[in-house]
């Protein structure tokens, strides 16, 4: 009875020390001070075998399943008071058989496996618990599939990525809720939730549709109910709840059908590594094994080439995997079957239920790698035609490719990765646009960088980009240079791969990622008060209208030219800071010509004959403007030069 009595204050204790807290100030650089003081040494422990810990609700995830699916069983979990003891039995469960119980040493979990054979009955069955004469009965809907023609990405499409939360607030009913540890907004703050919100997105599809865009890649918006920094959405709190900030699961569903119907296609961004602190699997964990337990708090060492590495140490493999991504975020353990399956069968669920088209996966190389092919393998074998790629901002381009499909690892059973995001091309072209040519350096990176694409099985495949919610703004590391800006917009667009436009910089976006909320600003016009409306014309200045009009125009000529999505690429040694290459196909050829240096540069064009024999001249893609000589072209010094050849005047 003393021992139960010193659990209670110390809960108590620790719950006063999380809550009084405040909620609206900034962490002034220490994120410990928001967490539990458990959570300082990263220890978990239930307590509902102590009797002392109430459920916040009765879950049942996933919430409901479908009939027809390819893998025809299902783990159900249940949560609910001191469950573990009672008998389970299933009742009105025409074709539905139960497989299995297995509980955990937290008495408010059950997990039930059952088959679903293809003459079972659609509709509600009864989940029947009975213990000491008492029984309770659960409902469960089998849904029948809906019948969807999904295709995936492409080498076609152009994505648009967004952070929901300063994007657009379409709906302000939405934008704070009592019940939630971070209350309220505050646009001043980068750290505190703005209001921005899935409406919000709706609300400028055609926006997007014009710039040229095909596909929309938001940052997660399952709920993240922490008590700082809660808008960024890698903090996940609820795996099968939309935050109710952004809006509703049923909302959710709406916003992919209208994008499609626009045929913009959607991208659900998930984490598979983490979740947040305040998960309500964490704040009454199933088992002390669900996530990576240290004596003290440990961080990740982050260094994604221990994988591969023949002579790395065991020590460095188990503080990769198992380290923590942050104070907030706990590491989930995948090699806990139970949590393995939770994690397929909830990305399984979002894909059925709103119909989406691919998954960006968060931090790929963290997690354990066995559990991460049989994810791959799980989401293919359900969904032939989903997109599937991972971040994977590691260190080279041997180490990148390791992680995808058919490399030549040796290890092709276990990488099997469709896609990756391409952070060595990223770092190629920052490269090529901010330093002076070397033999190995500036433009000559770019050129090293795209010759190592014999690693990957597809590099078309790879999603490329200039910068992202993390990095600093293409525009900021170019030296606000308007030139080179477009040279990296021209690079983006014309280069092998799927490309990436990060949301703003169509607008001119600064800032440098020390801190990452500089990179994270609103779109002015995105809210009621906003005096200025950069989503039109009139609302933009003249600068950004140019940049606008830039990309505008390249993004809806690539859309409609085969030749920079699937055709080939044939590029030329950089010399004298000039790069020259080649997207053609059997029915147009594209010249695209790189100038880094800071001064104009006429070319003579004899050493490009394999290419150019057969043209006789050219027109400029973005001015539109005829080329009648080929044989020496002039590109104005930091900038790019985009040509269809022409055989014919």
């Amino acid at each position: 009875m003393l021992y139960q009595k010193s659990i209670f204050l110390f809960l108590i204790f620790i719950s006063i020390n999380l809550y009084s807290q405040p909620k609206d100030s900034l962490y002034n650089n220490d994120p410990t001070q928001y967490m539990p003081l458990g959570m300082h040494h990263a220890k978990y422990h239930y307590y509902a075998d102590t009797g002392l810990t109430k459920i916040d609700k009765q879950r049942i995830n996933p919430p409901f399943w479908w009939k027809g699916m390819k893998n025809n069983k299902l783990q159900i979990l249940l949560y609910d008071q001191n469950i573990n003891k009672a008998k389970v039995a299933l009742k009105n469960a025409f074709g539905i058989k139960l497989l299995k119980v297995s509980s955990v040493p937290n008495p408010n979990y059950l997990f039930l496996d059952i088959e679903i054979s293809n003459n079972a009955k659609t509709g509600f069955f009864d989940i029947v618990l009975s213990n000491n004469n008492k029984t309770k009965i659960y409902k469960y809907e089998l849904k029948k599939r809906a019948s969807y023609d999904r295709k995936g990405l492409d080498n076609s499409d152009i994505i648009y990525m967004i952070m929901p939360d300063r994007f657009a607030n379409g709906d302000y009913s939405n934008d704070s809720y009592k019940d939630m540890l971070q209350q309220g907004i505050n646009r001043n703050k980068m750290y505190f939730r703005h209001g921005g919100d899935i409406q919000g997105i709706i609300d400028h599809l055609e926006y997007i549709n014009k710039l040229g865009a095909t596909a929309i890649w938001s940052t997660p918006l399952l709920e993240n109910d922490q008590p700082y920094a809660s808008y960024h959405g890698y903090a996940i709190t609820d795996f099968y709840n939309i935050d109710k900030r952004f809006g509703t699961n049923d909302l959710y569903k709406t916003y992919v059908q209208k994008a499609h119907n626009k045929s913009i296609k959607i991208i659900m961004d998930i984490v598979l590594n983490h979740c947040g602190n305040e998960n309500w699997l964490m704040r009454d964990i199933p088992d002390n094994n669900w996530i990576h337990q240290w004596p003290e708090f440990t961080k990740s060492n982050f260094r994604s080439s221990v994988i591969p590495d023949p002579y790395a140490s065991d020590f460095d493999k188990k503080k990769l995997s198992n380290g923590w991504f942050d104070y907030s975020m706990p590491d989930l353990n995948q090699e806990n079957k139970l949590l393995a399956t939770y994690l397929i069968q909830n990305d399984i669920w979002w894909v059925e239920y709103a119909n989406i088209d691919a998954y960006r996966i968060d931090t790929w190389f963290f997690p354990n790698q066995n559990f991460l092919s049989k994810w791959v393998n799980s989401m293919k074998s359900e969904y032939p035609n989903l997109t599937l790629f991972g971040e994977t901002w590691v260190q080279n381009e041997s180490v990148q490719a390791f992680f995808t499909k058919n490399n030549n690892s040796g290890q092709n059973p276990l990488f099997n990765l469709p896609s990756v995001t391409d952070f060595q091309l990223n770092f190629a072209m920052e490269e090529a646009l901010t330093k002076p040519q070397t033999w190995t350096g500036g433009v000559s990176k770019l050129y090293y960088t795209l010759s190592q694409d014999f690693l990957y099985d597809n590099p078309y495949q790879n999603v490329i980009f200039l910068d992202n919610h993390d990095k600093s703004r293409i525009f900021t590391t170019v030296g606000e240079n308007i030139n080179k800006l477009k040279s990296a917009i021209g690079l983006l667009l014309t280069l092998r791969g799927i490309p990436v436009l990060y949301y703003g910089t169509e607008l001119g976006f600064k800032g440098d990622a020390k801190p990452d909320g500089n990179v994270r600003q609103d779109i002015r016009g995105g809210w009621r008060k906003d005096v200025l409306n950069k989503f039109t014309k009139n609302g933009r200045t003249k600068l950004e209208n140019e940049i606008f009009k830039f990309i505008k125009k390249l993004a809806n000529y690539r859309k409609n030219t085969i030749a920079l999505q699937t055709g080939n690429l044939k590029h030329f040694i950089p010399d004298d800071g000039i790069y020259v290459y080649f997207r053609y196909d059997e029915t147009k050829t594209i010249m695209v010509i790189l100038n880094t240096s800071s001064t104009s540069k006429t070319i003579g064009t004899k050493k490009y004959k394999e290419i150019l024999n057969k043209f006789t001249n050219a027109k400029n893609i973005i001015t539109d403007k005829k080329i009648n000589n080929l044989s020496n072209i002039t590109v104005n010094n930091n900038s790019i030069l985009i040509l269809e050849l022409k055989t014919q005047n």
